[in-house]
């Protein structure tokens, strides 16, 4: 595809979807197909994907292919006709949860579940305040949308939201890592919710991801959600785990994020890699809050949980636990983690690195002593990784951290691959000069 091609497709964006609709890198990529952890742009140059969860077990993998056309060609419907689908599926899927947490609502988006959330933590608290940090993204309806500090709404009443400052194991709440840094994250949690009781509002609930993946997946071992779940419960309130990246086994040593913390929450929501790029999403919580809601909110979705949906989630749950990809998560996460902690050897840009699993990075700074984040550099490297053949992208507080989270059967021979292209582009460059 010539750079004239690109332009009058950019163009035609414009045109029919609008302003400001966003594309990733200096050079926008045009895809045309995807197999495994490889997809190919219109030229036919091939990249390794080492960003997306949507294609969890590898694009265009062909047993959810099947399940999708097979089901497809025989019915598809909405919940308000019987079929089994929706409950073999929801009994797999909730059998991998512990505490009670053991029926569920199917939606199409991962916003859409986070929505049910907060109306969940209202009907049992009959209260409204939530909590969450202040560098999230938990979606994008009108009432999940008013959680976000980094997209703030334009439009929209937010004033029953409060944010805490997110977690950040490079420096610490209070200077101190360890449990003194989630002592310190649940004072402020506790803050919150004795404002929220003072304006009014009440205190319903906190939505945290169990890995805080948006705020740069800081360095939280077992236990440190502890304290946080304590502050929380004693004020009466839910505590809801945005499972949207951490969970179906990202972690590698767990299933779920919140498992691997030791949270244990009273909702969990899911989306993006539950159906591997189809539209499905969900959320699992007890059988009496599930009946708070049911009682307090006449809730019905016309596409979630159909069965054309159901039949590529269970697929998921299946080449999962049949190619044994949370295994090969903690695996290859471990060797990638490894490799770019040598690359920090060679490499003085490197101020951290960190990651559980299949979603790991490095933290670039201009001054490893002062911490002096280097957004603008970590942009050029991302843009640079791509050019050669290799997706990733920033996030993170400062924006400054490297995100790799490929899909699940990514191997070690693809994490040499990225560490080898990584350690050129760091040589080239030199030091991070912001």
């Amino acid at each position: 595809m010539t750079g004239a091609a690109t332009t009058d497709l950019m163009a035609r964006r414009a045109r029919l979807m609008g302003p400001n609709v966003p594309t990733f890198y200096d050079a926008p990529l045009h895809l045309v197909r995807g197999q495994g952890v490889w997809v190919w742009d219109a030229n036919g140059n091939r990249y390794l994907d080492c960003y997306n969860n949507v294609p969890h077990v590898g694009h265009c993998h062909p047993r959810v292919v099947e399940a999708i056309c097979r089901q497809a060609a025989m019915l598809n419907t909405h919940t308000r006709y019987l079929h089994e689908g929706i409950l073999d599926y929801i009994e797999r899927l909730t059998a991998t949860f512990e505490g009670g947490l053991d029926t569920a609502i199917l939606t199409c988006t991962g916003s859409e579940a986070n929505d049910i959330a907060l109306r969940m933590a209202e009907a049992v608290t009959g209260r409204r305040g939530i909590i969450a940090t202040d560098h999230t993204y938990h979606g994008n309806t009108t009432a999940v949308a008013q959680l976000s500090r980094t997209n703030i709404p334009a439009t929209g009443d937010g004033s029953h939201v409060r944010h805490v400052p997110a977690p950040d194991s490079y420096r610490p709440l209070g200077g101190q890592g360890g449990m003194a840094h989630a002592h310190a994250f649940a004072a402020s949690v506790q803050a919150a919710i004795d404002d929220l009781n003072s304006s009014g509002h009440g205190f319903a609930g906190a939505i945290f991801c169990p890995a805080f993946l948006n705020e740069g997946f800081p360095t939280l071992e077992p236990g440190w959600f502890a304290p946080v779940a304590e502050v929380v419960r004693r004020a009466g309130g839910l505590m809801i785990a945005d499972e949207v990246q951490p969970g179906f086994g990202r972690t590698g040593t767990h299933f779920w994020g919140h498992q691997r913390i030791g949270l244990h929450p009273d909702i969990v929501t899911m989306g993006k890699p539950m159906g591997n790029g189809h539209p499905v999403a969900g959320l699992v919580t007890t059988h009496d809050i599930m009946t708070a809601f049911r009682r307090s909110f006449r809730y019905f979705n016309t596409f979630g949980g159909n069965p054309v949906s159901c039949a590529a989630a269970m697929a998921v749950l299946e080449v999962l636990q049949d190619e044994n990809l949370q295994d090969n998560a903690r695996l290859v996460g471990a060797h990638a983690r490894a490799g770019l902690a040598r690359l920090a050897e060679r490499h003085e840009c490197i101020g951290d690195v960190r990651g559980y699993g299949l979603f790991f990075g490095a933290e670039i700074v201009t001054d490893r002593a002062t911490k002096t984040p280097a957004p603008n550099y970590v942009l050029r490297v991302a843009n640079e990784m791509r050019r050669r053949g290799i997706l990733m992208n920033k996030l993170g507080i400062n924006g400054n951290t490297l995100k790799i989270r490929p899909p699940m059967p990514f191997s070690v021979e693809n994490a040499d691959q990225m560490l080898a292209t990584l350690d050129g582009i760091l040589t080239d460059f030199g030091p991070a000069r912001d």
